[in-house]
């Protein structure tokens, strides 16, 4: 391994995600001098007591929320990159994202939190979330889990794979859609601020919940490296390899769907870190080999998931910006450098 690319991969990019990660605990509507932000994660404590809870109950769940769902939505786009050998592949390619959503509406629109109505507004994510809402949108992600398993079984091409979860994600949209029309007014709100996404509100009993679900589908992704660097070359070259091409299949779409899905049910549908930070991460390292992507592409998702985070703030006080706002605005630029460079490639003349 070159030793430039030894020192980003275990000192620079652990070394940003540490900075951001204190950055983003220091942060927020109240505030709190960096020096003693630091003293409160040491253990030190702080003159202030108010200040430590905030630190301890809201800020530091915030910042560890994004790190996990960060490291899960990049490593679970680059899986989806790498089967599909598309670029512009994403987590939620498969309809995972919309059949938790869907999961979400049928609790939310259909009148299953009509009752705290009026609780829930203003409390974001959380609150949407809370209880029921969990179950719903894992059971929503399964369903379409499953659908998926039973079709990737098959010796069915990938293309024809990718086309059955772009129609069912379709499909799954169209119901939501339906349930927004006739939904209350109050619930259609609560269903709209779950759909900006948000970090913030995951307690500690929640993270509980969330970190040990994302830590397998990060093992599963670690476990798969050996066939996604043969399934770079295509499903014939793999086979020749002796890569069982169905099962694999199989593997990284379970992976993708407890990454995905499990960050969709407790943090809301956020885009663009899963197509983008496997572009950054490959033109850091310079490299296809899934190695060094995996846990690179995992250290830069939580990097950048906690950068999202930081700049939700920027307004200041009590009003924070929609995480989705912000998530688009960074991962624009990099789609469309792959779009672009994509072109170059194709128009450069031979010879």
């Amino acid at each position: 391994m070159p030793r430039a690319r030894l020192l980003l991969l275990a000192v620079a990019l652990p070394l940003l995600l540490a900075v951001l990660f204190v950055a983003d605990v220091a942060t927020g509507s109240v505030r709190i001098p960096f020096g003693v932000t630091v003293d409160i994660l040491r253990g030190a404590g702080a003159e202030v007591p108010a200040w430590e809870r905030i630190v301890l109950d809201l800020r530091l769940p915030q910042a560890g929320t994004a790190v996990l769902a960060g490291a899960a939505l990049a490593v679970s786009g680059l899986l989806m990159q790498t089967l599909f050998r598309n670029p512009l592949a994403d987590p939620f390619v498969l309809g995972i994202s919309s059949g938790a959503s869907l999961g979400v509406a049928l609790v939310v629109l259909g009148g299953g939190l009509s009752a705290s109505a009026g609780a829930l507004v203003g409390s974001g994510v959380a609150g949407v979330m809370a209880g029921v809402s969990h179950v719903a949108a894992a059971i929503g992600g399964a369903v379409l889990m499953l659908l998926l398993v039973v079709f990737a079984a098959r010796r069915v091409s990938t293309l024809t794979l990718l086309l059955l979860g772009v129609l069912v994600g379709y499909a799954a949209s169209a119901l939501v859609s339906i349930l927004l029309r006739f939904a209350a007014p109050e619930n259609v709100q609560n269903y709209v601020i779950w759909t900006l996404g948000e970090f913030a509100g995951v307690s500690w009993s929640e993270a509980a919940i969330l970190a040990p679900v994302l830590a397998v589908g990060l093992v599963m992704s670690v476990v798969a490296v050996k066939p996604l660097n043969a399934l770079l070359l295509g499903e014939t070259y793999a086979r020749s390899m002796g890569v069982a091409v169905e099962r694999n299949r199989i593997w990284l779409i379970a992976s993708t769907a407890v990454l995905a899905g499990a960050v969709t049910a407790f943090c809301g549908p956020i885009g663009f870190l899963g197509i983008a930070v496997p572009h950054l991460t490959r033109g850091l390292l310079k490299t296809s080999d899934h190695r060094l992507l995996v846990p690179g592409t995992a250290l830069l998702g939580a990097a950048l998931a906690l950068l999202a985070d930081l700049l939700t703030q920027f307004p200041g006080g009590a009003r924070t910006l929609p995480l989705n706002a912000v998530t688009a605005l960074l991962g624009a630029p990099v789609v469309l450098w792959v779009i672009l460079g994509r072109r170059r490639l194709r128009d450069a003349p031979v010879g």
